[in-house]
């Protein structure tokens, strides 16, 4: 078999799929009616502008597109298949490592290409209100192609070193950090530490969205040469990662022996007699407690993200702040409150459906629930893992968000009730949606294939609903009455409140009642099979 056929063999495979021409008309649709929504939301722009401002919305949601798709498409691609043991059957030939690398490019990757492709014909049709010019449209065309193409790579880089998806998620995000956001990182820190102020845009070019910044229609004229010097710079690493992942994948399928087997041994019995005891107390209590708790240092990864939080409140606050907790540092404290909030949001699902989700794969239901386990057991044992994970810390949010709080109904007096009851709604609608996501994500990790998936459906339900529902609100109601979204604060906060409240109750009482009623069905039903043509 040579390299040529194996794609061509996996492309027909996969273009035959009808979730292929499904995913192209939704992403189709869906850019159509972010347009329509952002034409509404800027119809009192100039003519001029208005072409302007729906593509430059249009350009940064589908390079976001970009580097979420290709990364969450290559990046258990490779390490499943050593999870699997079918990886090194492949080597049984006389394929190489490009050949298996490329060909699982082929296969995952169609799908997302093509709906790049149904968005551009979107972004096009900018170009009849003015505003755009063709260069600036071909020029993000070639950057988002260039993006997602990058996006690919990272996954399949990481999918390549390791085995655990956990571990595979954990360095795709982290590799991707590391060559986007740590050059701004440095770009910003040297340009406001250095005594005159100097920027230094090259530590940009490995960025995406610097590359999208200079397809500007001016830009672009005035810094030319550094437009195709990022395009060239993100493409050469595309390939360096996949070159990698292509020597790295022939070498590191194998199961390897342990080395120090002694030291090894000696440290296991140290682990196994430290937490014996903990052991002992957690399956005691509940005995799918313990299979949900089993990491005992994992609260303080928890402990760890918000201390990397707080940290970046003291820097943000003696940098752009005169007085600790002044005024005009509540812009500050509100980011920090959004960024615990989001983590959270985030996080709980996760671990709600991380246990339940590998169970259902590994097949263990089968053998839980042959004893006298019951359902009901089975949830308080995951819902005192998730209490000992997340309680204290949201604790501790919560604290800080009602002495900021304090602090903002102090320096603004004549808002005190508005800033107090939109604080109070936010902490409450947190909490129902913190037990909605766990409910939802535990149901979710019984009808899908992986806990990412599952917090993906989660996350989808009770709070980007809400929040697109609430915006679409917002931008109708400013196209009809043609004021400002502060003229109608309360109402907007009403809206809030009852679509978040409508969400949490119909998705998490809903998968509640589906979990109490039907547990047993959805936790031994058939697990997703891999089709020969994906084993491949």
């Amino acid at each position: 078999m040579k390299f040529p056929p194996i794609v061509a063999r996996e492309l027909r495979v996969t273009a035959r799929r009808p979730s292929c021409y499904w995913i192209r008309a939704a992403l189709a649709l869906g850019a159509t009616g972010i347009g329509v929504f952002l034409y509404l939301a800027n119809l009192d722009a100039a003519p001029q502008f208005l072409g302007k401002h729906i593509f430059s919305g249009l350009a940064v949601l589908a390079m976001l597109f970009c580097l979420y798709a290709g990364r969450h498409l290559t990046a258990d691609c490779l390490s499943h298949e050593k999870r699997e043991g079918t990886l090194g059957l492949l080597f049984l030939t006389d394929l190489k490592g490009h050949d298996v690398v490329l060909g699982k490019l082929s296969a995952t990757s169609l799908s997302g290409f093509y709906s790049l492709l149904a968005i551009l014909p979107v972004l096009a049709l900018t170009l009849l209100l003015g505003g755009v010019t063709s260069g600036e449209f071909w020029r993000v065309a070639i950057v988002l192609a260039n993006t997602f193409l990058f996006s690919l790579a990272v996954g399949m880089f990481a999918s390549s070193l390791t085995r655990q998806s956990r571990w595979t998620l954990g360095l795709n995000l982290l590799l991707m950090v590391f060559i986007v956001g740590l050059p701004a990182a440095c770009f910003a820190v040297l340009g406001l530490w250095l005594p005159a102020h100097r920027f230094f845009p090259q530590l940009l070019l490995s960025c995406p969205f610097y590359s999208l910044y200079l397809c500007s229609h001016l830009v672009y004229y005035l810094q030319r040469p550094a437009f195709w010097w990022s395009v060239g710079i993100i493409h050469g690493l595309s390939w360096l990662l996949l070159g990698a992942a292509s020597w790295i994948v022939p070498h590191c399928w194998q199961d390897k022996p342990r080395q120090n087997a002694r030291l090894t041994g000696f440290i296991q019995r140290r682990a196994v007699t430290a937490s014996a005891g903990y052991r002992k107390r957690l399956l005691n209590r509940n005995p799918f407690y313990w299979l949900a708790a089993r990491s005992r240092f994992k609260p303080l990864l928890v402990w760890g993200v918000l201390a990397f939080i707080g940290a970046w409140w003291l820097w943000a606050t003696w940098q752009f702040g005169t007085l600790w907790l002044t005024e005009s540092n509540s812009g500050t404290n509100l980011a920090v409150i959004v960024m615990f909030n989001v983590a959270l949001k985030l996080w709980v699902p996760l671990e709600a459906s991380r246990q339940l989700a590998e169970d259902r794969h590994a097949g263990s239901f089968e053998l839980l629930l042959s004893t006298p386990l019951t359902a009901r057991e089975i949830f308080q044992g995951q819902w005192l893992a998730l209490r000992r994970l997340f309680l204290w810390p949201a604790m501790f949010g919560y604290a800080v968000a009602i002495v900021f709080m304090l602090v903002a109904t102090q320096h603004s007096p004549a808002d005190q009730r508005d800033i107090v009851t939109a604080w109070l709604c936010g902490l409450f609608v947190f909490a129902l949606d913190v037990t909605a996501l766990v409910w939802t994500a535990m149901y979710a990790a019984l009808i899908t294939n992986s806990p990412n998936h599952a917090t993906l459906v989660a996350a989808t339900r009770i709070l980007i609903a809400p929040s697109v529902l609430l915006l679409a609100i917002i931008v109708l109601t400013r196209a009809a009455f043609s004021s400002e979204p502060t003229a109608h604060f309360e109402a907007y906060l009403l809206w809030w409140v009852g679509l978040s409240v409508a969400a949490d109750l119909i998705y998490g009482l809903t998968a509640r009642r589906r979990l109490i009623n039907g547990f047993r069905e959805l936790a031994c039903s058939s697990r997703p099979t891999r089709t020969p043509e994906k084993a491949r």
